[in-house]
């Protein structure tokens, strides 16, 4: 391993600061050592491997470095920065961010963010933020604004119930995930929920089925959540007398509860769409 002693530039908290036998240029803070973001790495004139996530300096023996992935990630604009792990992403804008450690994103705009470890999500317009795999986001803001200010997601929440008791349906049907509410920030949210029965032995048949729009406003006041909400029956054909959603909050999480029918299995889908205002003050 060789050192390097520079200078921090004007602008950076970081710096080179190691070279590994692979050729991989580790930067500093001056406490910790760390791989740089693609900004930093090409700001100290080192090439960026967007494939791989590192800062490098020459290539070195590709049997000594790990491969994290096989398709590369594109991007057509200018000043966009994709950090560590962060693979098969398609980027077209001005500076955009991902967090790393996501895979299969596209972000279309200026300004936006996909935090870390977020998949699967279409980012958009300005200033738009993903914290959600398999979200759909659009941005809204003016240059001068904050970060997701103003947007609109859109995520799935699923579940399958057997019985007549209320539980909760997850996001992306992912046992215990659930959307996080960010800290003084308000949203109506709208749920277009879709139930069908697939089995059991209790009155009805399969195929039998209801929809419901749930909808209504949630808001963190400096880390408490509140939630008013409403709901309305749409179309429904079958014995599904007991069946409902019902949205309803935990810490910061936003819950969507249902309730099927005893020996009934019964599959449920809610299409959230979140219209956020992000605050910036303490509410």
């Amino acid at each position: 391993m060789s050192k390097k002693s520079l200078q921090y530039l004007a602008g950076y908290t970081v710096k080179p600061f190691s070279v590994l036998e692979n050729g991989q240029v580790l930067f500093t803070d001056g406490q910790t050592t760390m791989p740089p973001n693609q900004q930093q790495c090409e700001a100290y004139g080192y090439k960026y491997n967007k494939e791989e996530g590192t800062c490098i300096v020459f290539r070195g023996n590709p049997n000594l470095s790990k491969n994290i992935g096989n398709v590369k990630n594109q991007i057509r604009g200018n000043n966009n920065e994709t950090e560590t792990g962060t693979n098969n992403t398609f980027i077209i804008g001005e500076n955009n961010t991902v967090k790393g450690f996501s895979r299969n994103n596209i972000i279309a705009g200026n300004r936006n963010e996909i935090s870390h470890g977020v998949n699967n999500s279409y980012v958009y317009g300005t200033l738009a933020q993903a914290t959600a795999d398999n979200s759909i986001v659009l941005g809204g803001n003016a240059g001068g604004d904050n970060l997701a200010e103003r947007q609109s997601i859109q995520l799935i929440y699923g579940t399958q119930t057997t019985a007549g008791s209320t539980v909760d349906s997850y996001l992306n049907n992912v046992t215990d995930s659930f959307f996080v509410i960010p800290d003084n920030t308000i949203m109506y949210f709208h749920a277009d929920v879709i139930a069908v029965r697939v089995a059991g032995t209790n009155t009805g048949n399969t195929g039998d089925y209801a929809s419901f729009v749930e909808r209504g406003v949630v808001i963190n006041k400096s880390g408490t959540l509140s939630i008013a909400r409403e709901r309305d029956a749409i179309k429904s054909s079958g014995t599904v007398t007991d069946w409902r959603p019902v949205a309803n909050v935990s810490g910061t999480n936003f819950r969507m509860t249902v309730r099927g029918e005893t020996d009934v299995t019964v599959e449920w889908c809610s299409n959230i769409t979140f219209t956020q205002i992000k605050t910036g003050v303490a509410l």
